[in-house]
């Protein structure tokens, strides 16, 4: 396993995909854990059930077992989360989802990279955008997620693999009031 990731998020990741790719469920455990980090994003009420103290590991594997069965999860990814919570290590599950995903995007020959713009961008730059950074990662096979941050005030910044390319108004102004204050 050459996960990227170390740590405790690493470790648990590199678990279950060795153990995902061994068994053959492995595009199963895909699909599962991409809802489950959509779900984690959007829903407040699952936000705070894997990350709140105050829910105890009991709770915490019975609604997660629960929610998991509802959605028809593969039987791994239910034992897998059951153990997370077992282990009152639920709250690492974004980052354990996230470390999972971007192994197995590399796997597949995609390379991970991601946008943040100031403001959202429509269909024509959101197309623009991703031809360039394409050609940036010299690669057509890409995984792009994009997002908003309003405190850029304008630019983009953009990450690809551990590259960054920073064109934000947010940081040409801080590089000024830093050389300002070195004239001063």
């Amino acid at each position: 396993m050459s996960l990227g990731a170390t740590g405790l998020a690493g470790r648990y990741a590199g678990a279950l995909y060795a153990l995902a790719d061994d068994t053959g469920n492995l595009n199963e455990i895909v699909a599962d854990l991409t809802d489950l980090a959509k779900l984690v994003v959007e829903n407040g009420d699952i936000k705070m059930l894997i990350s709140s103290p105050a829910i105890t590991r009991s709770e915490q594997l019975t609604a997660i077992t629960a929610i998991m069965e509802k959605a028809g999860a593969n039987a791994m990814t239910v034992k897998f989360l059951g153990t997370l919570a077992e282990n009152g290590r639920l709250f690492v599950l974004p980052k354990i989802i996230s470390v999972f995903l971007d192994e197995h995007a590399r796997r597949q020959g995609q390379i991970s990279a991601e946008v943040v713009s100031a403001v959202e961008l429509d269909a024509n730059r959101k197309a623009s955008v991703e031809k360039a950074v394409a050609s940036l990662a010299g690669s057509d096979k890409l995984s792009l997620s994009m997002r908003v941050d309003p405190s850029l005030i304008g630019g983009l910044v953009v990450r690809i693999g551990s590259r960054m390319i920073d064109t934000s108004i947010k940081t040409k102004l801080s590089r000024l009031e830093t050389a300002m204050k070195g004239v001063a």
